[in-house]
């Protein structure tokens, strides 16, 4: 079992997303600190590119912020290779299918398997160039983790879910990242759809940005994402591990509705 399935095994996982670089290396190696002592079960760690397809304002800019500082691919596995003298919590890249590309796709898992990485989600992964991908990193001990939103066709989420390793990332809505108000009412009917087509576990994000919504989410899904909100909180500079606190305690009270 994949340290990534593992960590939902006893439990209902807790998934932070941070940007890399932002404000600093420095800051984002003790935000990990931060979120482990908080309680989050895997964390993903965003590889800043300059033209994501999936991300919203708060996420783009810290992206940008981060790109201007220097921040590549390599320091992001370097950052890795760091955190794995201190920490043994499962670790997911999250960027463009641009990084690896021309970083070259080989030469990039094998550096993410020797620092340490468990995981990768490439938004825009061709799919016709997903399967030959996703064995070459299962290969590498690596698990490739593809998005299913609401409005994805059953024939393809089908696919989708057979190719996806770890867990399945659930879109909670169509659209983009971002800080919401309110989540959609259509959440525990998505997850029982892909339930249909596997029984790896799923994790539902976007959107999601307090404990209440967390909860909520999590009465359907075995595990909540949460990456806005927490990169607003790194950018200014906040302290997180608080806030995912609340966000562990929110989750871990809540029971399966079918």
């Amino acid at each position: 079992m994949s340290r990534i399935k593992n960590a939902f095994k006893a439990r209902k996982a807790l998934i932070t997303f941070i940007m890399a670089g932002d404000p600093s290396l420095a800051a984002t190696e003790k935000a990990v600190n931060e979120l482990e002592k908080g309680g989050a079960d895997i964390i993903e760690i965003g590889i800043p590119f300059s033209d994501s397809v999936a991300d919203g304002p708060v996420i783009v800019n810290a992206a940008q912020r981060a790109i201007k500082k220097g921040v590549s691919a390599k320091d992001c596995i370097k950052l890795v290779s760091r955190l794995r003298k201190k920490t043994d919590i499962p670790i997911v890249f999250m960027t463009s299918y641009n990084i690896p590309f021309f970083y070259g796709a080989e030469k990039f898992l094998k550096d993410c398997s020797k620092a340490g990485v468990n995981g990768l989600i490439l938004p825009d992964l061709p799919f016709e160039e997903a399967k030959a991908f996703s064995s070459s990193a299962k290969n590498k001990g690596i698990d490739l983790i593809f998005l299913i939103a609401p409005n994805t066709p059953d024939a393809r989420a089908k696919k989708l879910a057979a190719l996806s390793h770890g867990f399945i990332y659930l879109i909670s809505l169509t659209g983009v990242t971002g800080i919401r108000t309110s989540l959609s009412s259509s959440i525990g009917e998505s997850v029982k759809r892909i339930r249909r087509f596997s029984s790896k576990p799923i994790a539902v994000g976007f959107g999601i940005s307090n404990a209440d919504q967390a909860a909520s989410a999590a009465k359907y899904a075995d595990g909540v994402i949460v990456g806005s909100a927490i990169v607003r909180l790194i950018s200014a500079k906040n302290p997180v591990w608080k806030f995912v606190l609340g966000l562990k305690k929110s989750i871990s009270k809540s029971i399966y509705i079918d």
